[in-house]
């Protein structure tokens, strides 16, 4: 008898009739004999609905009571998931992040796990229960309730599954598996059997919306074997996330991230330790920045260009602006409205020809690339938005065929 961990979308709990099929999932593996902990989110959009709701008070919500009111959504489906699997005389029990308890940091909207308490978890499975968790959701150490992020809950069912050393975990969506590229873009893609963390850690974070990069880097960190399957299916298979063959070559996926800008720093002082003065600058005002490209002008200066999301634009020009004097630049310039189209797989860098066929698909459908940035496992170009999908379409047909 093993310890399986659950974890069900709000897409998949979105009303009573999903419950249905959930519980369906969960009695089976619990009638293979093993002990079960399921990990939900809220149902459908009651997070997207809470935050209108708080916008109706005040537009700079507090941190804190901002954690407080988006963890209700997850509290709510787990108290109506454990009822249900009880009135299907299956004995359950929910519990909020804050009860078990597991324990975060005290960043607010964006917390990390510390420490998961397995106690209580261990105790309720002892006796039987099916336990039912709240995810996205924790707790630092003055008692503060704190969350995740959105996607969060993917990451408190592997953490579980880590702490507990559960045998696999279940990632229940309403798609079966991991595929080659978006389903809404694309209508050629391929389902994939297993696909290694390293490539699934870089589709989650060039804009695969499958599984939140966070519980990844936790499942190769405990090797955690992660499956992604359909909720809607009873005998999906889906795609297996676990180590691979980094010999193998394989182009596991083409993703595509939006809403990205691009800003350039023109007539930068060429002189040792200016590039870590400008990137020390935006890292103390919290600004992620993404892929870099740096050229050098005649003798004295150089220019950097890099992006970040066109949410932090507004506030990088005015953290550069503020700066000027100090980093001895003579102008910004910066575009809007770009995307990220990236290649995903292990081996790509030592492959010749790969980045050739890919630079072909965009020449072929007369796409422009602004900027490129390549790594042993992924080549990502920055292209304009209105053409991104006809981007995703030509590379992925150039790999994958019709």
């Amino acid at each position: 008898m093993g310890i399986i961990v659950q974890k069900f979308g709000g897409s998949s709990v979105a009303n009573v009739e999903k419950l249905g099929y959930v519980a369906e999932h969960i009695i089976n593996e619990k009638k293979k004999g093993n002990k079960v902990v399921v990990v939900v989110s809220a149902q459908g959009k009651t997070t997207d609905k809470l935050i209108a709701e708080e916008a109706e008070i005040t537009d700079n919500p507090n941190e804190r009571e901002h954690d407080v009111l988006v963890s209700t959504g997850e509290q709510i489906t787990t108290a109506k998931l454990a009822m249900l699997l009880n009135e299907k005389k299956h004995k359950a029990v929910s519990l909020a992040g804050w009860q078990i308890p597991i324990i975060t940091n005290s960043e607010f909207t964006n917390s990390r796990i510390r420490y998961i308490h397995n106690e209580t978890i261990e105790e309720y499975l002892n006796s039987g229960n099916i336990v039912i968790v709240a995810g996205f959701q924790g707790v630092d150490e003055s008692g503060n309730i704190t969350t995740f992020g959105r996607g969060g809950s993917d990451t408190t069912a592997v953490a579980i599954a880590a702490s507990l050393k559960a045998e696999k975990c279940d990632i229940f969506t309403d798609v079966d598996g991991v595929y080659t590229s978006d389903p809404r873009i694309v209508n050629t893609v391929k389902k994939l059997k297993t696909i290694s963390y390293d490539e699934m850690l870089e589709m989650s974070s060039m804009g695969a919306k499958v599984l939140h990069n966070r519980c990844v880097e936790i499942g190769k960190k405990y090797n955690v074997p992660i499956y992604v399957k359909s909720t809607f299916e009873k005998n999906s298979i889906g795609t297996l996330v676990t180590d691979k063959n980094l010999e193998d070559l394989v182009i596991n996926g083409v993703t595509k991230d939006d809403y990205i800008s691009r800003i350039t720093l023109v007539g930068l002082e060429n002189k040792i330790g200016k590039t870590y003065q400008l990137f020390r600058v935006l890292s103390r005002n919290l600004i992620n920045v993404d892929v870099i490209v740096q050229s050098f002008g005649e003798h004295i200066t150089k220019d950097i260009a890099f992006t970040v999301k066109m949410n932090d634009l507004k506030k990088t020009l005015e953290v550069l602006e503020k700066n000027k004097k100090e980093l001895g630049f003579q102008d910004v310039l910066h575009s809007e409205n770009l995307s990220k189209v990236s290649i995903i797989g292990v081996g790509i860098a030592n492959k010749p020809g790969v980045a050739a066929d890919m630079f072909e698909a965009l020449y072929e459908n007369n796409i422009n690339m602004h900027m490129i940035s390549t790594s042993e496992i992924k080549i990502s170009v920055l292209v304009n938005s209105n053409q991104a999908d006809l981007a995703v379409n030509s590379i992925h047909k150039k790999f994958f065929g019709e």
